[in-house]
């Protein structure tokens, strides 16, 4: 029996089973009730509490005996697992139905249950987080003893044509290749920075409006339509990027005597930074709306304008919110891919011209992975290598931003 059908089994068993135990459980604490007045717990608590003894020991059996399969220590069939699985689910259900009595505190084991299941919620996310930065590191380590890492994070040529003949061994000086990074960073950075130059007045006045001068009617209208912005597909951004965008910025460009590529980083600047604007608007209109009230009123009342009020009074304290928002409009355009490949190019250009051709971190790091090289050369290592750098430049940002947002922070009684 196969992985895929042991879990089928167990979804397709366990679900429905626990539904009737909790079912089950619950009528009868509803009857304990009828009879003897009421429980300590409600009869809910008393469903939850067959659920998990009935439930625990199950995903217990199948998860020890899928781990152990997967690393070859032991080999237990489909069959036996799922039958000793519900074997001592129903052993526990029994003993758990003999719990449920006038005086049995249901609540205090259901809600432990409901810690620990918080727990490992948590414990999951940082253990998978954890995970993604090792095999980050352990990779990026690999393509560092092939490249140099300050060739590669000071060169300013990147040209890994040639990096097959290393992992064939006809590597020589003639045939090195260039894994130099700051043409990608860079190009990484001006897109990024150009969005972000949309982005954020854009984004930040829309809030201001919505949250300080619309109507609740108009807000409730502008809002929703805002927020379209953010379902549409990057794909779409793309090729309204490359077919619409890119000839009206050469034409302009033509216009004012400059001359300007078809794929340059101005075009997907300006769409990202249109992509963003839902994220940096809905999120500081949020955080503008919930400072206090009175904060208001009292600013008012001591004589200053509606425009005083919100430059001195509602973005200072609302200043932490609105950073947050400007770092996640950041992030996603950091991590675009679809928009620059369309309209930007793959030519690592080191350039301070957004109307010239350049390339993102994201995008070589799609290319060094989705080509016929092998996995271990040290073109497709460059791609942990980026993602290595990438990932410590956003983390000295968030801490940067947090020493900002922990000195700016406004707390209210």
């Amino acid at each position: 029996m196969t992985t895929a059908n042991i879990f089928f089994w167990f979804a397709t068993g366990l679900l429905p089973l626990s539904l009737m135990v909790f079912l089950f459980a619950r009528q009868k604490a509803h009857t304990l009730e009828k009879e003897h007045g009421f429980l300590h717990s409600r009869p809910g608590f008393y469903g939850w509490y067959a659920v998990i003894k009935f439930a625990s020991p199950a995903l217990i059996v199948g998860i020890i005996c899928s781990v152990l399969s997967m690393f070859n220590l032991l080999h237990v069939p489909g069959i036996m697992i799922i039958g000793t699985a519900f074997a001592l689910g129903g052993l526990s259900l029994w003993f758990a139905l003999k719990h449920i009595k006038h005086e049995f505190r249901a609540r205090q084991p259901v809600e432990k249950a409901m810690t620990v299941l918080l727990l490992i919620a948590a414990m999951i996310s940082i253990l998978t987080t954890l995970g993604i930065v090792f095999s980050v590191i352990f990779e990026s380590i690999r393509f560092f003893h092939i490249i140099s890492f300050w060739d590669f994070i000071t060169g300013t040529v990147w040209n890994p044509d040639t990096a097959f003949l290393i992992g064939a061994g006809r590597g020589d000086e003639a045939s090195v290749p260039d894994f130099g990074s700051v043409p990608i960073f860079a190009g990484t950075f001006m897109i990024t920075g150009i969005a972000m130059l949309v982005a954020v007045p854009i984004g930040l006045f829309a809030a201001i409006y919505m949250s300080e001068y619309a109507s609740h009617t108009w807000r409730n209208r502008l809002k929703p339509l805002l927020e379209i912005l953010a379902g549409i597909p990057t794909v779409v951004y793309g090729f309204f990027a490359a077919i619409t965008i890119s000839p009206l910025v050469v034409e302009a460009a033509n216009a004012v005597g400059l001359h300007a590529d078809y794929t340059n980083a101005l075009t997907p600047g300006i769409i990202m930074g249109i992509m963003i604007i839902p994220f940096i608007s809905s999120l500081s209109d949020d955080v503008i709306r919930a400072v206090p009230q009175p904060m208001r009123d009292g600013s008012l009342a001591l004589g200053t304008t509606h425009s005083e009020t919100i430059r001195h009074i509602v973005l200072p304290a609302a200043l932490p919110g609105i950073v947050a928002a400007f770092l996640l409009g950041a992030s996603r355009a950091i991590g675009e891919t679809m928009i620059v490949v369309m309209a930007a190019g793959l030519r690592p250009n080191l350039t301070a011209n957004p109307l010239e051709g350049m390339t993102t971190v994201t995008v070589k790091i799609v290319e060094a992975l989705t080509g016929d090289q092998e996995f271990d050369s040290a073109f497709t290592l460059a791609a942990f290598a980026l993602g290595l750098v990438l990932l410590t430049v956003t983390l000295i940002l968030n801490v940067v931003s947090t020493i900002i947002i922990r000195k700016f922070r406004q707390r209210y009684e």
